[in-house]
């Protein structure tokens, strides 16, 4: 009926159309955010390498668009929600590159390191940073922050929400460090299970054999 209608009519469909549109972003959200508890799926060994490179794969098409550039170190093979973990990944990846300077491209690098009796991952970008005002406020859930061209001001608030009740779940920790204009790095930390451990060994004394074999086989050659 658009040509039966007037400039006017036609105006406050379309302020209508993009207000059911917002609403159902909104809902999906929410509902996201709700099932992390409710749907998440057990826990089991996971090449978070593989996940990692799914995440970036799933992004692809930002990437290309943005030009950003996407590396990473190493990653661990642990038990974790491999969906909600790869979901963790994609969320903090997109926001680097959405939130980057105007002028710069967007580098993000993303690492992983053993601390004991945990991992601690980080996603670091060289985008427009967080006032550190903000640095709590950016995991509520919901919370639109300040004025487009900042941090969080063109969003619902809820990527980081779920990422924390991600984390939350796999009995980690999460937040951010940054600086206004200089970038941002996220950190998380997935502590280490028994299963974790016994794998690790096996692997470590799998290793140890394969060394001697080879040393004594050498031996045997000279």
């Amino acid at each position: 009926y658009s040509n039966k209608l007037n400039a006017d009519a036609n105006e406050f469909i379309g302020f209508a159309v993009d207000g059911a549109k917002r609403m159902q972003t909104l809902i999906n959200d929410l509902l996201a955010y709700s099932r992390v508890g409710t749907r998440g799926r057990a826990f089991k060994l996971c090449d978070c390498e593989a996940t990692l490179t799914k995440a970036i794969s799933s992004l692809n098409k930002m990437i290309e668009e943005s030009g950003a550039t996407v590396t990473y170190d190493s990653m661990p093979t642990m038990e974790v929600d491999a969906s909600q973990f790869e979901q963790v990944f994609r969320n903090l990846i997109s926001n680097a590159i959405k939130y980057r300077c105007e002028d710069e491209t967007a580098h993000v690098y993303i690492s992983a390191e053993r601390k004991n009796d945990e991992w601690l991952f980080s996603v670091r970008d060289n985008g427009i940073g967080i006032k550190p005002e903000y640095f709590e406020r950016i995991f509520v859930i919901f919370q639109q922050l300040h004025g487009k061209g900042e941090y969080g001001g063109d969003g619902n608030g809820a990527g980081l929400a779920i990422c924390k009740r991600i984390v939350e779940r796999h009995g980690g920790r999460i937040w951010v460090e940054s600086e206004p204009a200089k970038g941002s790095t996220f950190y998380f930390t997935i502590p280490v299970k028994k299963q974790d451990i016994l794998m690790e060994t096996s692997t470590k004394e799998l290793q140890e054999k394969i060394d001697a074999e080879k040393s004594e086989a050498i031996e045997s050659l000279t």
